[in-house]
């Protein structure tokens, strides 16, 4: 049997779960109760670079993201949020440049820079579209890279490496979107 105090404390506490129930999920999303689906269109490939596939790849994690992490219905087009993505950028370059002393004979040394490592970078622009609340709406560009070593090539880049990129970029887009954090 529960004393007059114990009812005392968590009366008031159930009252403040079960009011934000109605707008805070625990799984760290702010979904209003009115917002029940969200379409991601195919995204669009600007870069010219990266494998054939990429905008696929792109496309699918996104909707496998939000679908494992919300209660959103995913739809082809005209959800309550919408998310339109292009791919603006898929770039190869050095990173973590040494300066390496090589030794010509004699007392003098020549110094080269090289690469202690190649980053690819990928850059998606994010036109998002809340039809139900528009001031959250807002057009945005998504960054993430990766280091790889120097004897790696791009054409050796597979698409788990490739998509360890893509989730930092959805979990951004996630935080801005439907986590609100």
């Amino acid at each position: 049997m529960k004393t007059y105090k114990q009812r005392l404390f968590f009366s008031p506490l159930l009252a403040v779960v079960l009011l934000l129930q109605g707008c805070y999920s625990f799984s760290g999303t702010s979904i209003p109760d009115n917002v029940k689906t969200i379409s991601i269109s195919n995204f669009s490939d600007a870069s010219g670079m990266g494998p054939a596939n990429l905008q696929q790849f792109v496309t699918e994690d996104f909707k496998d993201y939000f679908q494992r992490n919300t209660n959103l219905r995913v739809l082809p087009q005209a959800g309550d949020l919408q998310i339109q993505g292009q791919i603006m950028s898929y770039t190869f370059s050095p990173a973590a440049i040494q300066r390496n002393d090589i030794p010509t004979g004699g007392n003098s040394n020549v110094s080269i820079d090289q690469a202690g490592a190649n980053r690819l970078t990928i850059v998606v622009q994010i036109n998002y579209t809340d039809t139900k609340n528009p001031v959250n709406n807002f057009d945005q560009s998504f960054s993430s890279f990766f280091d790889f070593p120097p004897s790696q090539d791009i054409n050796q880049i597979s698409r788990a490496q490739i998509q360890k990129i893509t989730e930092r970029i959805i979990y951004s887009v996630f935080t801005k979107t439907v986590a609100n954090w």
